[in-house]
């Protein structure tokens, strides 16, 4: 399928690695110009030396940019600077790291103020960047990375819980206002993927049970009907079509890649 996109010009936020790096190669591989973002200078430019061997040709580019998005000034920087290099931004990938694991009972005021300032502060300010060039030039994707936690809430991750939940609130009710601008919105809902991250949430789950890494996974494979965690290219699939020209009348949704890990539908 062509998904349409080449030539576009996508921002992926916390893109130096993890499901951000899997979403940025599956669309460079659809011709669309990537600004790698993070915090890692060096690791971004080595990931964009790496897109442009493997899908360098006419209209394809690739920046390396170094900012901290949960500043306002990084996220102006990294919007300012993208659309300086590759120009204005037709899709824009919603992506960060994850807070502390921690339980619902214990959580402080801090511990809440934290949710909102990680997960939803951050993606506001850039959609507040990008969004009024997308409604001008009547086209844009916006995808946010969230956790199957949307979907059910998982234990131990009450303030992933409570701040995914708030921005899936948030984006859902922006889908119906920009519908007509030919601006979607969605999320995608990562189950057990084969990440960084999911194997510090492992190591941290055998540490606090008494059990060891590899009994952690094998249980979480037993829960999850594909017994296996999801590869991050099976992820980036699913997010390049999402941002792709065929997933036009898709907006508003929390599409779950997750080995039907959640059972509701």
């Amino acid at each position: 399928m062509d998904l349409g996109i080449a030539g576009k010009t996508a921002l992926v936020a916390a893109s130096t690695g993890g499901l951000g790096l899997a979403i940025a190669r599956a669309l460079a591989a659809e011709g669309v110009r990537i600004a790698i973002v993070g915090r890692r200078r060096e690791r971004a430019k080595e990931i964009v030396a790496e897109l442009q061997e493997a899908y360098g040709r006419p209209g394809f580019d690739a920046a390396a940019i170094e900012a901290d998005l949960t500043t306002a000034e990084g996220v102006r920087a990294a919007v300012e600077q993208t659309t300086a290099d590759l120009g204005p931004i037709d899709i824009l990938v919603l992506n960060g790291p994850g807070p502390k694991p921690g339980a619902a009972a214990t959580l402080g005021s801090d511990d809440i103020a934290a949710a909102f300032e990680l997960l939803v502060k951050p993606h506001h300010a850039l959609v507040s960047h990008v969004l009024p060039g997308m409604r001008e030039r009547r086209w844009g994707r916006i995808l946010a990375v969230g956790s199957s936690g949307v979907a059910a809430p998982l234990p131990n991750l009450a303030i992933s819980n409570t701040g995914r939940a708030a921005l899936a609130g948030y984006l859902k009710t922006l889908a119906a206002e920009v519908a007509l601008d030919s601006v979607t919105v969605n999320m995608l809902l990562p189950g057990r993927i084969a990440t960084d991250r999911v194997a510090e949430l492992d190591h941290a789950a055998a540490k606090r049970r008494g059990t060891t890494f590899e009994e952690i996974q094998l249980e979480s494979r037993k829960s999850i009907p594909a017994r296996r965690y999801g590869e991050p290219e099976e992820f980036g699939a699913a997010a390049a079509f999402l941002c792709s020209a065929p997933a036009s009348y898709i907006t508003g949704v929390a599409l779950r890649c997750d080995g039907g890990l959640i059972r509701s539908l």
